[in-house]
């Protein structure tokens, strides 16, 4: 039985998509979110464990925010099993997971094993990331996204891009392309 299941708020939402930039320009056109920030066949910068195995898959990732939420975009490049395929085969598309930013990681963690939730997937990629499956639970996976300044400072960044941006210049960017800081 759950207890509380989540310990800290909500910071993203994920869809898996067809087409990252057609569903960004969706995002934009409806609900005035980005710019989208994309990250082509991304791969991990260090480990990946799916299912306790070294597999990692082909996907492309677009991030924006809407307000003060992060919404993130995923589009799958292959039939690889993942937590995606999972959830969606290949050219489906739907909402996908929630994360929370892990301020205490391995705690968090550690709140979800005890949860009874299953570990999904693992991965290095400028913090510790991990998914759990709690589809049984919430029709869903969870995703804690650990901290580093690093992360913290590109999402600031992406966040000051949507708190800044004129809704038009340059709606699908690189994942670094951020504004230059004056002074």
């Amino acid at each position: 039985m759950l207890t509380k299941f989540m310990q800290r708020p909500i910071f993203q939402y994920a869809w898996v998509v067809n087409d990252l930039d057609a569903a960004a320009h969706r995002w934009i056109d409806a609900f005035g979110a980005g710019p989208f920030f994309t990250a082509r066949h991304h791969k991990a910068e260090g480990y990946y464990r799916y299912r306790g195995n070294p597999k990692e898959c082909d996907l492309s990732y677009a991030f924006g925010y809407c307000g003060p939420v992060q919404i993130q975009l995923i589009e799958l490049h292959d039939d690889t099993p993942s937590i995606f395929h999972e959830m969606f085969p290949r050219s489906k598309e739907g909402f996908h997971h929630v994360a929370i930013l892990g301020h205490d990681f391995a705690a968090d963690r550690d709140h979800l094993l005890k949860q009874g939730l299953e570990l999904a997937n693992e991965m290095w990629s400028g913090a510790d990331v991990c998914y759990f499956d709690a589809r049984p639970q919430f029709g869903m996976f969870v995703e804690i996204h650990g901290t580093s300044p690093a992360v913290l400072a590109l999402f600031k960044g992406w966040r000051d891009a949507h708190d800044n941006w004129d809704g038009v210049t340059a709606p699908i960017r690189g994942a670094h392309e951020l504004p230059k800081q004056n002074g």
